[in-house]
């Protein structure tokens, strides 16, 4: 003999709003994180990089660190503030959520604003892409924090520090000798 229970039809209707208000949770979860990782600020970076020749960085926890307790000092303002520590910094913000990679690609951008030839910025701003491609700069870390207002904060911080004055972040000879130049 066999029983069979049959749930109420509004039983049933919040078990399967449950069960999809659950797969859309953690599909954001995923999204959210996707891009984020020291993985992914790394790629970001070393393929910027990779562009003029300069040798890749590699993750530093101590670096991490770093830029997610001065981070979270930012939550409750979300404003881009300099922490003036003991690295280099690019800092990025968004209205929303911003990945790690839309950061760094948003530095990159100023490329082309960086002329070589007189080591300057021409056009507008171009120094966080020095720092990005700064060849002596060798270990990162960045951190991301959601700001009480939604928006979001990214740090990274290089170590050592670029952006010297009157030096340049990578030697355009050395490149051009390898013929690995691209920029």
């Amino acid at each position: 003999m066999f029983i069979y229970h049959q749930e109420k039809p509004d039983m049933m209707m919040f078990k399967i709003s449950l069960a999809i208000v659950c797969v859309i949770g953690l599909a954001t979860v995923h999204v959210s994180l996707a891009q984020n990782s020291p993985q992914d600020y790394l790629n970001a970076h070393n393929a910027a990089r990779a562009q003029v020749g300069v040798g890749p960085m590699r993750w530093d926890a101590k670096v991490a660190s770093y830029a997610r307790n001065y981070v979270e000092k930012l939550k409750g303002s979300c404003k881009l503030v300099h922490s003036g520590g003991p690295y280099g910094e690019n800092l990025a913000w968004g209205s929303r959520d911003l990945s790690g990679t839309a950061a760094v690609n948003m530095w990159v951008a100023e490329k082309p604003k960086y002329d070589y030839n007189s080591n300057s910025c021409v056009g507008g701003e171009c120094r966080h892409y020095t720092q990005v491609v700064w060849s002596n700069s060798v270990r990162l870390g960045c951190a991301k924090v959601r700001c009480n207002n939604g928006g979001t904060i990214i740090s990274c911080n290089y170590d050592p520090p670029g952006n010297y004055v009157n030096q340049r972040p990578y030697l355009r000879v050395i490149q051009e000798v390898l013929g690995i130049y691209n920029a």
